[in-house]
């Protein structure tokens, strides 16, 4: 018994708080819809005349940042009849003056806000009055017996002469106003439960907002997922080069002093020392076939040393003169140091290959936050933009949200150029 009356006390304060909050809503809704009205006529005339002068611009940025601040009111005043506030639908802007007006006016939320706080001046006035002359007669009648007998009319026309100058008629006013009571609480929260449905229509983040914020969240994920497959390359290099590049060093080393030892032993079998040898051959041939393919998956030098140096330890490889240029101590995030080592690499193979090329330039340098990298051969020309080589380094550039373009008339020069972003 004393759990189910705690159970209907619990209940009955929920739909008590549940009944102020949106009768707070909407009384209050008058209020905010005079100042929003008022705000909205005067900023409206303000900007409008200032428009043409060099403070229009700070007066449409002041104006809009009032005006986000009221909206701001607005979305926590329908979080109480919501349940939660409605989240913000702005995008940051950022830039000179000019650029800041045009991304707030570009924004379909600064215009929604004064939507708003214009289409709440009528509305919040209508479902206000509303609201409270609703709540003002039930409770009124509910609390006849206390106040009615002060008023006192002996001319009030039937039924209220009876109901209001009786004793009997005043109980009964409170009987009646108890059975309407579920109706005038339904009607109280229906009135603030359109009036703040509207406000989220209006004033919640549209699909222009969603798509911003999506792009920035699937931006950050693949960006975690670029930096989480570079620290693995990295972990495979070292656990190759450490581990069994190691191992096989070891081996070769076991392998020579064994078949030292065959040549020198009086009683060993003629063919062992070659036996042993051959081994040891095919384990260097193993080992250099490692470390080859170490350095494909991720250069040592391009960790401990950067991109300049691995790139000037590949032009010193490649059997083309290469000349590069750039800042030899810049570094970059670790994703980007690495594509950027790849499209050079390829590039380079590439030119030697196919082009015929005698020489090459590559040329690093950074632009803000974007690295360009330019290689340009002597070559004949005549590359497939779209051949699998060319295509498979696009894919590997735009999983970056970089650019790769290739420019190789028949007869040359082939120029491969990349943009890369390199925020950090």
């Amino acid at each position: 018994m004393l759990t189910v009356a705690r159970a209907v006390r619990s209940t009955i304060l929920a739909m008590v708080k549940t009944v102020a909050r949106a009768l707070a809503y909407l009384v209050s809704s008058i209020v905010a819809g005079a100042v929003g009205a008022a705000w909205t006529l005067a900023s409206g005339l303000l900007v409008t005349l200032l428009m043409v002068t060099q403070l229009g611009g700070p007066a449409f940025l002041g104006a809009a940042w009032v005006t986000r601040r009221l909206a701001a009111l607005e979305r926590r005043r329908a979080g109480w009849v919501l349940g939660q506030p409605i989240d913000p639908p702005y995008t940051p802007v950022s830039g000179t003056l000019r650029e800041r007006v045009a991304g707030t006016a570009a924004q379909p939320a600064t215009w929604r806000d004064l939507a708003w706080l214009v289409t709440l001046f009528p509305l919040g006035l209508t479902f206000g009055v509303a609201g409270v002359v609703v709540a003002a007669v039930d409770l009124g009648a509910i609390l006849a017996p206390i106040w009615a007998w002060a008023v006192p009319n002996p001319h009030a026309p039937w039924p209220m002469k009876p109901l209001m100058t009786t004793t009997p008629g005043r109980i009964g006013l409170t009987f009646i106003g108890l059975a309407l009571l579920p109706v005038a609480v339904w009607l109280v929260r229906t009135l603030a439960r359109w009036q703040a449905t509207l406000a989220r229509v209006l004033l919640a983040p549209g699909l222009h907002v969603r798509l911003v914020q999506e792009t920035a969240r699937l931006a950050s994920t693949r960006a975690r997922v670029v930096d989480a497959q570079a620290a693995e390359l990295r972990r495979i290099e070292r656990d190759l080069h450490d581990g069994a590049q190691a191992r096989i060093v070891a081996a070769g080393m076991t392998l020579a002093l064994a078949a030292r030892r065959a040549r020198t032993s009086a009683t060993a079998d003629p063919d062992l020392a070659d036996r042993i040898e051959l081994a040891r051959r095919q384990l260097d041939d193993a080992q250099a076939e490692l470390r080859r393919l170490v350095r494909g998956i991720h250069p040592p030098i391009l960790t401990d040393r950067g991109l300049h140096a691995a790139l000037a330890a590949l032009a010193a490889d490649s059997p083309l003169s290469v000349e590069l240029r750039g800042d030899p101590d810049a570094r970059y995030p670790a994703a980007v140091e690495s594509a950027a080592y790849f499209v050079v690499a390829e590039g380079l193979a590439n030119a030697a290959k196919h082009a015929d090329a005698d020489t090459c330039t590559v040329e690093l340098a950074r632009d803000r936050n974007v690295l360009r990298i330019t290689i340009t051969d002597d070559g004949n020309g005549g590359a497939d933009p779209q051949g699998s080589g060319l295509d498979g380094l696009r894919r590997r550039v735009e999983a970056l949200d970089g650019v790769l373009t290739v420019t190789s008339p028949p007869g040359g020069p082939t120029v491969l150029h990349t943009e890369l972003p390199c925020e950090s």
